[in-house]
């Protein structure tokens, strides 16, 4: 008798769910930038696996539905291209890091589910966001479950070194160097900026070379004319 789990497990385990990475702009924009700031800040660090919407497999069973969090965390999991996250083709080490963008189409109910889903596989650090109400709830791993994180203002994630700037108004994500989180328009805007300055630096520092040079060739050829005439800058 063939077992289940002796299928193929592509076809078993889809990398696919049908869903749809996002439901409005806001949120792509919020979880575009949330990983592509992330994969700046591990960018030299090859043992952290981070994605977007990628279908999470805790377990090797049809039983457990899979999940896709906007952005994933995977400390200790290298780099490189997956077509969905098999915890058990990763050295069984889940995700220790996740984030939910939320959109008008998420119901409580989904939520509570995927928080309970976060809460049995051992996540350690779950990020929720409502942009449409700028709205950050947060939680951490104590002991067996995660709980909520109060003030979450402020708040630096343990994993991630990234400090969470948050009012009813706005949230600012800012990396451990102190860089505020950018979108990747901002990110080329600023990186422009910078060539500007250093292309005026550059050529700030040219004139100032052909000037010094023109000096010092205009004090040869005095020291020149002065020899001629059997003196010396010194005895002038």
């Amino acid at each position: 008798m063939v077992s289940y789990l002796d299928i193929d497990e592509d076809i078993l385990f889809p990398d696919s769910d049908g869903q749809p990475m996002a439901d409005n702009t806001e949120q792509y924009e919020w979880i575009v930038k949330i990983k592509e700031n992330l994969e700046i800040i591990f960018a030299d660090d090859p043992q952290v696996f981070i994605a977007g919407d990628l279908l999470w497999y805790p377990v090797r069973s049809t039983l457990v539905s899979p999940v896709a969090p906007d952005v994933m965390v995977a400390f200790g999991r290298p780099k490189g291209r997956r077509g969905s996250y098999r915890q058990w083709n990763e050295e069984n080490i889940a995700p220790q890091v996740v984030f939910e963008i939320l959109s008008p189409k998420n119901t409580k109910a989904e939520m509570s589910r995927k928080l309970e889903f976060y809460d049995t596989y051992s996540v350690e650090e779950y990020y929720l966001y409502n942009p449409m109400r700028c709205r950050l709830q947060g939680w951490q791993r104590q002991g067996e479950h995660l709980r909520e994180i109060i003030p979450i203002n402020d708040w630096i994630s343990p994993r991630l070194g990234v400090r969470f700037i948050w009012d009813k108004s706005s949230l600012e994500l800012y990396r451990p160097d102190g860089e505020k989180f950018l979108t990747t328009v901002e990110l080329e805007s600023q990186m422009r900026q910078e060539k500007q300055r250093a292309d005026k630096e550059k050529k700030r520092a040219d004139k100032e070379k052909k000037r010094a040079d023109k000096e010092k060739k205009r004090a040869d050829r005095l020291a020149e004319r002065l020899q001629a005439l059997g003196l010396s800058l010194e005895e002038e």
